[in-house]
């Protein structure tokens, strides 16, 4: 079996990750979390007070401090999973907080951000036998992977599975304040300047508004055999 690069793109809270995460363990390939990246340089962000009182960001310094910023991946040897670090330190926890989800999409359509993460993640592919999801993968960080993949779902069904995972991690949440950040997200990720959300023309549409895991791990397995 050939080595190939397999782009998922799509919206925020559709499964990208589960199912990329699964195929690439299937497939033995390597699996890249875009999202976590950008999470991570917003988490710094944050932690750096970087942004204004009206949510919007002192681009200035977070340029200058760029080059402080280190992220990298490192399988968790409990869950079998790549865990992010945040300049040597794990902060995959920290991460998936609601107050990352509120402003990661403010950092995400900074131009500077996305130039130096494309170039990170155009590195990690070289070699090929790599799985990465994020929101421009297939459109702008390998336009010529040989499988895309645009998955999408309802912002109702996308909110309540970004629901019952924080309850079901122990955490509180709001429905209502979930959703309007689903809702939020998809028009700042689709309307921003650099590298916009948008399905590539060669990309296979996967909806799984209504699909099991199964189900949708099962489809994903059927398109990559055609082209392998």
């Amino acid at each position: 079996m050939k080595n190939i690069i397999i782009a998922i793109d799509g919206h925020s809270s559709c499964g990208k990750s589960t199912m990329a995460k699964a195929l690439a363990k299937k497939l033995g390939y390597v699996y890249v979390d875009t999202g976590a990246m950008y999470r991570c340089v917003t988490l710094y962000a944050i932690r750096h007070s970087l942004f204004n009182v009206d949510d919007t960001v002192n681009t200035e310094k977070l340029e200058k401090d760029m080059q402080n910023i280190h992220i990298s991946f490192k399988i968790n040897p409990d869950t079998g999973k790549a865990d992010a670090y945040l300049n040597g330190k794990n902060v995959e926890k920290e991460i998936r907080l609601m107050e990352v989800s509120k402003h990661v999409s403010h950092i995400a359509a900074i131009p500077f951000v996305r130039e130096a993460m494309v170039v990170q993640q155009q590195r990690m592919g070289k070699d090929k036998g790599i799985v990465m999801d994020g929101r421009d993968i297939g459109t702008t960080v390998f336009p010529d992977a040989e499988l895309k993949i645009f998955v999408t779902a309802s912002a109702e069904v996308r909110a309540q599975r970004r629901y019952d995972e924080l309850i079901n991690k122990g955490e509180q949440a709001d429905f209502e304040e979930i959703l309007k950040n689903v809702q939020q997200r998809d028009y700042i990720d689709s309307h921003r300047e650099v590298s916009p959300l948008r399905q590539a023309k060669d990309a296979l549409l996967l909806d799984n508004s209504n699909m099991t895991i199964e189900e949708q791990d099962a489809w994903l397995e059927e398109k990559v055999n055609e082209l392998c």
